[in-house]
């Protein structure tokens, strides 16, 4: 292994002062930077350790949450409030991963955990613009089953791993990040960036910025909210479709929503157009059709992974159905 040193932090401005040492990585709970790591796809010079920072889960004063960035995502998911009013977040994250992961996985480092494209984990002999700018993608004209139809460029076709990510997507999560610059906040769905000609720039983050919380707010439609994820097996397995969805809906008409798709592209992907054709309108299975239909539209599948297209609308509307009781 490549020498680095470690520190840990004291408190958050401690560590974003480390964070603007060139080549430094903020260190949660390693289950992804340390696998990349040993597989020398990432090469930090100096680790700081902020599992120490804000492992808090409070509510906020509109009756959302604010959770902290050291949170273990065992410990998220099991919260009380979390399974009541937004359980869609629960649902996706006990979808991740295995229990001995989660319990150590921290909701920072979950959002900032890196595509499991096989391609980009095989610097041996494998092209990878997200690895090695100009280099290639060799995934779209490899094997590519997993991979993007939605947002992607001929720079990259990777997809976002995360379960979780795509439930905060769909609950309007917002991201707290504080830098050498001050503090902000980021909406979820806007935290990370789609590939164009730049797929190794993959958040808006910035040198030295670290997460801080993630917040929440409260909804109508938070507790009533779903996910659900296809894979190739039962468990331990990442999406090929994932969906997560949170639905207001009043006599037979659906007042508002929020619609997610995991597997399908370089981020978590909030379904506008879905929500939009959806929004007013009466929840039958007809209307969720059509609206999958109209996001899904815009896909652009490879040669290996044309089938999501018709698998994330069937799961679409499935979860919808859900959502209505089965009554559409």
């Amino acid at each position: 292994m490549i020498p680095f040193t470690y520190s840990r932090a004291t408190d958050a401005q401690d560590a974003i002062q480390q964070g603007m040492i060139s080549g430094t990585k903020f260190l949660g709970g390693g289950t992804n930077l340390v696998d990349l790591m040993r597989e020398t796809i990432e090469r930090p010079t100096g680790l700081i350790d902020v599992t120490g920072l804000s492992s808090d889960i409070t509510e906020t004063a509109d009756g959302g949450l604010l959770i902290g960035a050291a949170v273990r995502n065992t410990a998220l998911a099991e919260n009380i409030i979390v399974r009541q009013r937004f359980p869609a977040l629960t649902r996706a994250i006990v979808s991740g991963a295995s229990a001995q992961i989660r319990n150590m996985a921290t909701v920072g480092g979950n959002l900032l955990q890196r595509t499991r494209c096989a391609y980009f984990y095989d610097d041996d002999g494998s092209n990878c613009n997200k690895r090695e700018l100009g280099s290639g993608c060799d995934a779209i004209g490899g094997f590519n089953r997993n991979h993007a139809i939605l947002g992607a460029s001929e720079a990259c076709v990777a997809v976002h791993p995360s379960d979780m990510c795509v439930a905060l997507a769909a609950l309007d999560a917002v991201v707290h990040l504080d830098g050498a610059t001050g503090a902000r906040t980021v909406p979820l769905k806007e935290f990370h960036r789609l590939p164009g000609d730049r797929p190794d720039i993959e958040t808006v983050l910035q040198p030295g910025e670290l997460i801080t919380a993630i917040e929440l707010p409260q909804t109508e439609f938070s507790t009533r909210s779903s996910y659900r994820k296809v894979r190739d097996r039962a468990s331990y397995a990442f999406a090929l479709v994932s969906v997560a969805a949170a639905l207001d809906i009043r006599d037979g008409r659906v007042r508002d929503l929020r619609i997610a798709l995991g597997g399908v592209a370089h981020k978590p992907w909030r379904a506008e157009k879905a929500e939009n054709a959806l929004r007013g309108r009466a929840a039958s299975e007809a209307a969720f059709i059509e609206a999958a239909e109209a996001e899904l539209a815009g896909a652009h599948p490879l040669d290996g992974n044309a089938f999501k297209v018709e698998l994330a609308t069937r799961v679409v509307v499935s979860v919808l159905r859900e959502l209505t009781g089965d009554a559409a």
